[in-house]
């Protein structure tokens, strides 16, 4: 006679959100630890790394439910990556600066129009085509924020680029909205409702990160000098409550975050935010993100859709390259800074699968091959991003020697 002990599972119990946030924070240290050790790789090649091994098409020990269910801590990660990178826009700045948006607007028109001749060229439908070059515009502000911070980079360099890639994530998003009423309307829906939709999605996420970012800013005018943790906590806080708003009223979280760190960057005056070090915090996200983004490669699907992916890398790559060497050297930049902002372009991630994720929902009937193509894309440069990006950084001397970054890190302690 068998006995069953009732309080044992029969089966092994699925993971509640907070242990499997702790698994991938453990595995992803892991892999950063490791990768450490190799001199020239950066730590989010190791997070992603261990991420793949585990994940579903590796060994399996992290399931498709169980990444659905980390989602809400990589939405915040996503958040805060976004608002630190809309704070490096500070509106009036760009009003000022030209040669900033001249050049950004080189590289995101040449990407958007040189995707779009490669898809149709390689057979994609025109709507595809379309879809996918505006989300090519669009380049990666985690990996850049994280590779800067994990080598102490600073500098006209380090501050080009993330103006840049906060902008070329504004053209994204508005190229999109532009391009998707005609892939809307062309699945016979009304007029109306193709250009409603992508413009309510864009201007409602607008108003909404402006709007807490007058909420947060006017609580953060309390904070004195030494409060930084006072404003973290409120970082985050508008972080979240900006994501949570944006599934209510249906209206992209991500373009809502990166507005509101440019709205708050321009409205902070005494409550600082924008100058906030998100520091040790904010880490743990970062670290569950890029292990989820490793996790959720799926190697099938890149093996099969690898030639329209490594054709959409290299001349993504190229243009972006092109765009910004050519404007930076009509602005009579150096040649080696020029090349260093370019190879800060290459990844690709936050916002772009941010995008494939909205197409899936609007668009239906182009998805399939949009999200096949940049998914795979995605996966290659996020593979070879973060190397490309610290040899950019080194290239355009934002990184300081290592004793000079061995003395900061001690007055940081």
């Amino acid at each position: 006679m068998n006995t069953v002990i009732p309080f044992l599972p029969e089966n092994w119990p699925p993971l509640h959100t907070a242990a499997l946030f702790g698994l991938l924070l453990l595995i992803g240290t892991l892999g950063g630890l490791l990768a450490k050790r190799v001199r020239w790789l950066p730590t989010i090649t190791g997070f992603m790394a261990v991420g793949a091994l585990m994940g579903p098409s590796g060994l399996g020990l992290l399931s498709y439910d169980m990444l659905i269910q980390t989602q809400v801590l990589v939405d915040v990660a996503l958040g805060l990556i976004l608002f630190k990178l809309g704070t490096a826009l500070h509106p009036w700045m760009v009003i000022r600066t030209p040669k900033l948006i001249v050049t950004s607007l080189a590289e995101s028109l040449l990407t958007f129009a040189s995707v779009f001749g490669l898809m149709v060229w390689l057979g994609t439908s025109p709507l595809a085509a379309v879809i996918a070059a505006a989300i090519a515009v669009s380049s990666s502000p985690a990996v850049l924020i994280h590779v800067a911070h994990e080598l102490h980079a600073r500098g006209f360099v380090v501050d080009s680029a993330k103006a840049l890639v906060a902008l070329n994530n504004v053209f994204a998003f508005v190229l999109y909205s532009l391009a998707m009423p005609v892939a809307l309307w062309n699945n016979e829906t009304s007029w109306a409702f193709a250009i409603g939709l992508p413009a309510y999605q864009m201007l409602g996420a607008m108003v909404l990160g402006l709007l807490v970012a007058v909420l947060v800013t006017s609580i953060g005018r309390f904070t004195q000098s030494d409060d930084a943790h006072y404003r973290f906590a409120l970082i985050v806080g508008a972080v979240m409550l900006v994501l949570g708003l944006s599934v209510a009223f249906k209206v992209s979280p991500l373009f809502a975050n990166l507005t509101l760190g440019i709205a708050c960057r321009g409205l902070q005056r005494r409550a600082r935010l924008a100058n906030t070090d998100l520091g040790s915090g904010a880490d743990l996200f970062f670290i569950v993100l890029f292990v989820y983004a490793g996790a959720k490669l799926n190697v099938d699907d890149v093996i099969q859709y690898a030639p329209f992916a490594l054709a959409l890398v290299l001349v993504r790559s190229l243009s972006k390259g092109v765009g910004v060497v050519l404007s930076a050297r009509y602005f009579r930049y150096p040649w080696n800074q020029s090349f260093a902002i370019s190879l800060t372009l290459v990844p690709m991630a936050g916002l772009a699968i941010g995008l494939v994720q909205s197409t899936n929902v609007l668009a239906p009937h182009i998805a399939t091959q949009v999200s096949a193509i940049v998914l795979a894309a995605v996966a290659v440069l996020e593979t070879l991003g973060p190397p490309l990006v610290a040899y950019g950084l080194r290239l355009g001397d934002a990184v300081p020697p290592p004793e000079k970054a061995r003395v900061d890190r001690h007055h940081l302690q």
